[in-house]
C-alpha cells in the first residue's frame, strides 16, 4: 500500500481531529503542519509528531506531501486551495469552502487545469446513520419525502463565536449540504435571524430557514449559539427526514461524553467520528481509489447559493426565488 502523506494548512481546534485520523489511518502519513503562529504550529506538531514549516510555500513545494489540508480560515481558502493545485497537491478544505461563489469557482478552474483532486470538508453526510438515511430515500422506503428538518442548539461562548462570520455561513453551511444530499435542491428560500447580546460579537446567533425543495419536500433548519438544549429529547443536532412510509433521526446525543471538546461543553462523539469518516473517505476512497466525494466542489457552490439566498432574504425581508437568485 503506497502512504498518502499530507500537509496541514493551518492547527487550529479542527486539526486536532484531522490529524488524529491521519496518524490512526494505515498508509497515511502527516508530514507536516503551517501555522500562522509559529509557537502553536511547534506545540501542535510536537503533539501530532510531525514537522513544521517555515512559509506556507515550503509546504506547497515539498515533494513529499501528496495531499494538502487547508484548515484555515474561510478568507484564506481560495488562495491556498489554488497555490496548492499550481503545486500539483491534493486538496481538503474546510468547509465553508470559500466566502463567495466567484472564489469557488476560480478554484474549481485551478483544480481542472492542475489535473487534481479536491473535496470539501462536508462531515456530516460520512456518518452512518446519514449514509443509512441516505439508502432508505432512494430505496423508496420512507415512499414520498415531506419534510426535511436539521436543528442545532449549541452554546458558544461570546470569545469563540467572535471567531467565527455568523451562525448562517458557520452553521447553515452544514445543513445545506446535508439537506442537498437527502432532499434534494430548493425552490423557495426564507429565512430569519437574531442576535443575542451583540456588546461582543455582532454576528447572528440563531437563525432559522424555511425551504420549499423543487420536489416538493419542506424543509426546515435552525442554528444556535446562544443556548444549549436541556429538555426531554433535547434538539442539540438532530436531523430528521419524514416520508409518506416511514421516518428516521440522526442525533448528536446518542453518543456523549461528559467532557469539554473545543468549544462544546460535553463531548457529542459522532461530531469527531464525522470528521474522521471525511478523513478516511477522502485518503482511501478518493486518493487511493479514484471515488468521488459524497459531496463535491459543486455542491459547494449551490450550498453558498443557498446561504447569499438565506442572507437576501434577511436583509430584504422576502421570500426568494431560489432559482431567480442565481440566475
Amino acid at each position: 500500500m503506497n502512504t498518502i502523506r499530507i500537509g496541514l494548512l493551518g492547527a487550529g481546534d479542527v486539526a486536532d481531529l484531522h490529524a488524529e485520523a491521519i496518524n490512526g489511518l494505515p498508509g497515511a502519513k502527516l508530514v507536516g503542519l503551517w501555522n500562522r503562529t509559529v509557537e502553536k504550529g511547534v506545540a501542535k506538531a510536537a503533539k501530532y509528531g510531525c514537522r513544521t514549516y517555515a512559509s506556507e510555500e515550503e509546504l506547497f513545494n515539498d515533494p513529499d506531501i501528496d495531499a494538502v489540508f487547508i484548515l484555515t480560515n474561510m478568507e484564506t481558502h481560495c488562495e491556498y486551495t489554488i497555490r496548492a493545485a499550481k503545486a500539483g497537491k491534493h486538496i481538503l478544505v474546510e468547509k465553508p469552502a470559500a466566502s463567495n461563489i466567484a472564489e469557488l469557482e476560480k478554484m474549481q478552474e485551478a483544480i481542472a487545469e492542475a489535473g487534481v483532486r479536491c473535496m470539501p470538508v462536508h462531515n456530516y453526510i460520512y456518518e452512518t446513520g446519514i449514509q443509512r438515511a441516505k439508502e432508505m430515500i432512494e430505496s423508496g422506503k420512507l415512499g414520498d419525502i415531506t419534510q426535511f428538518y436539521m436543528l442545532y442548539n449549541i452554546h458558544h461562548d461570546d470569545e469563540i463565536r467572535a471567531r467565527y462570520p455568523g451562525v448562517i455561513r458557520q452553521i447553515l453551511t452544514h445543513h445545506s449540504y446535508t439537506m442537498l444530499y437527502l432532499a434534494g435542491r430548493p425552490k423557495t428560500i426564507s429565512c430569519l435571524k437574531h442576535t443575542v447580546d451583540d456588546t461582543l460579537a455582532p454576528q447572528e446567533n440563531v437563525a432559522m430557514a424555511n425551504i420549499k425543495m423543487q420536489n416538493g419536500t419542506l424543509s426546515h433548519l435552525c442554528a444556535s449559539f446562544a443556548n444549549d438544549d436541556h429538555a426531554g429529547d433535547p434538539w442539540t443536532c438532530i436531523i430528521k427526514v419524514i416520508g409518506t412510509k416511514g421516518s428516521t433521526r440522526y442525533s448528536y446525543r446518542d453518543w456523549v461524553i461528559n467532557a469539554r471538546n473545543g468549544a462544546h461543553s460535553q463531548t457529542y462523539q459522532c461530531y469527531p467520528e464525522s470528521i474522521k469518516n471525511t478523513t478516511t473517505h477522502f485518503i482511501d476512497k478518493v486518493l487511493r481509489e479514484g471515488a468521488e466525494p459524497l459531496s463535491s466542489l459543486e455542491d459547494a457552490i449551490t450550498c453558498q447559493r443557498i446561504i447569499e439566498a438565506c442572507e437576501r432574504s434577511v436583509r430584504d425581508g422576502i421570500h426568494v426565488d431560489f432559482k431567480q437568485n442565481n440566475q
